[in-house]
């Protein structure tokens, strides 16, 4: 359970400006959120005198976003100096009968809920009445704060290993006289953002002008610039539409899925078949998407995936990923072939990944109108199918105010695909939500059951089983129960 806290600092990454400036349009927000189902109640004033203790540790959940004038350079975190925990962590309770379908829709509607920009951008809510007196925790972050990852190591300051743990001393409430007016604040956010634009050699800026005007003129642009300015060429030219005939379109209505996968089965079935778990996890998906296609009578060759690759080593920031796109085979073909593909097709990515258009452009971010960025963003987005992230989470049973953890489901983000399935490991499982846009993916229902079915096959393709003759094939596998 080894999970060393990312570095907070004050100043915004370029691919975290990004993701701040793009969500001028709402189908780009980079909101996160995870579902952590608990089995029974927990004190809320003692979790509230936690997770304030929290914010005294981890100094970024005090902050809020500063933004720059005219976006220029990136905007920095700053002291919010009317923060108050109350805001931050809350409290609700499901009408009855408490069903996990109840809460799912009420973490949807959490998470679509636009953040408070001039507040820290978090927010947790404890949510009482489940069936079988259990009780939940929705977490709810903006991708400036942190990654998936990083949210896994903020959360170690609320998990305790066992039920029965000691409260943690407190910490001295930090000294408010110390900290900037807003009208220093302002003053070193201006003086930034005119060093971070001065940073940018003047000829990289009208090298970036000209290309934009006349992108035939790439190969003029000098060895210094030549990079940069050809991956954001690369981007701009990148607009092969989703592949998708069924999933073609787009709005704000979310649907949320949940579902479980044995760790030791999935992991066992990838080594078998000579892959790591996030190739069996990617197939499982690519599989799920093209047995949807087939059931609704629309089968499609192949499909355009992104995937989040963690690039967090010991000196990363609050954000360490890249997002690689794939197209992953979908036409009907035994599992593991289709995984034997894949295997391949991922590691190509991640080869390419190093030199991430995702960075590229949020390094050129700064020299762009937040109106062409959007624009970018969003037709980049319309190359997409789908997105799936893998996160590694802990091992262990964890508990919460004395509650045991009985699930993690995560909610990813989808920037303006169909759906997103990301996974996360808890306790000798894979938990999984699976985020529909309900415009395209009309049956989310059976989106799950095609990736519970994908799953399952998957696992059954690495065990060998002796069928007699004039017997039907037995599922050997210790399935899963979806809470």
């Amino acid at each position: 359970m080894e999970h060393e806290m990312p570095r907070f600092d004050d100043r915004m990454s370029d691919a975290e400006a990004l993701m701040w400036r793009v969500e001028k349009d709402p189908f780009l927000t980079s909101t996160f959120a995870n579902i952590t189902v608990l089995d029974r109640t927990i004190d809320f004033e003692a979790f509230v005198a936690r997770m304030n203790r929290a914010s005294i540790a981890i100094p970024r959940l005090r902050q809020r976003v500063q933004p720059t004038p005219v976006a220029s350079g990136a905007p920095r975190w700053v002291r919010d100096p009317e923060f108050n925990i109350r805001h931050h962590v809350r409290r609700m309770a499901l009408p009855y009968p408490g069903s996990m379908r109840q809460l799912q829709d009420l973490t949807t509607l959490i998470a679509n809920d636009a953040f408070d920009r001039s507040r820290p951008l978090w927010q947790f809510v404890i949510v009482e009445g489940l069936e079988g007196g259990q009780s939940a925790l929705i977490q709810k972050l903006h991708h400036t704060v942190t990654d998936g990852q990083g949210g896994v190591a903020l959360s170690m300051q609320f998990l305790d290993l066992t039920r029965d743990a000691a409260p943690l001393p407190p910490l001295p409430e930090p000294d408010d006289t110390s900290h900037q007016s807003a009208t220093q604040a302002a003053g070193e956010v201006l003086s930034s953002s005119f060093n971070d634009v001065m940073r940018t050699p003047l000829a990289l800026l009208r090298q970036v002008r000209e290309v934009l005007s006349d992108p035939l003129g790439l190969p003029a642009v000098g060895t210094q610039a030549a990079a940069a300015v050809q991956g954001l060429v690369a981007e701009l030219q990148s607009v092969d539409p989703a592949r998708s005939p069924l999933w073609t379109q787009r709005s704000l209505q979310r649907q949320l899925e949940t579902l479980r996968v044995p760790y030791r089965d999935l992991l066992d079935a990838s080594r078998a078949l000579g892959g790591k778990l996030n190739t069996a996890f990617l197939t499982a998906a690519a599989d799920a998407a093209g047995r949807y296609h087939y059931e609704k009578g629309s089968p499609v060759e192949s499909l355009r995936t992104s995937m989040a690759i963690s690039t967090r080593n010991e000196s990363s920031g609050a954000n360490a990923f890249t997002l690689t796109r794939m197209l992953v085979p979908t036409l009907q073909m035994p599992i593991t072939e289709r995984f034997a593909a894949i295997n391949e097709i991922i590691s190509v990515a991640r080869e390419q990944a190093k030199a991430a258009s995702l960075d590229t452009l949020a390094t050129m971010s700064a020299l762009l109108p937040t109106t062409v960025l959007t624009r970018i963003a969003r037709t980049q987005s319309q190359t997409v199918d789908f997105a799936t992230s893998n996160v590694r989470g802990a091992g262990v049973p964890l508990y919460i105010g004395g509650a045991l953890v009985l699930g993690n489901y995560p909610v990813g983000p989808l920037g303006g695909v169909a759906f997103n399935l990301t996974m996360l490991s808890y306790n000798h499982n894979l938990d999984m939500g699976l985020n529909v846009d309900t415009a395209a993916v009309t049956d989310p229902e059976l989106l799950r059951k095609c990736v519970e079915d994908s799953m399952r096959e998957l696992i059954n393709s690495s065990r060998p089983t002796t069928v007699a003759v004039g017997e039907k094939p037995k599922f050997r596998l210790r399935w899963w129960k979806r809470r």
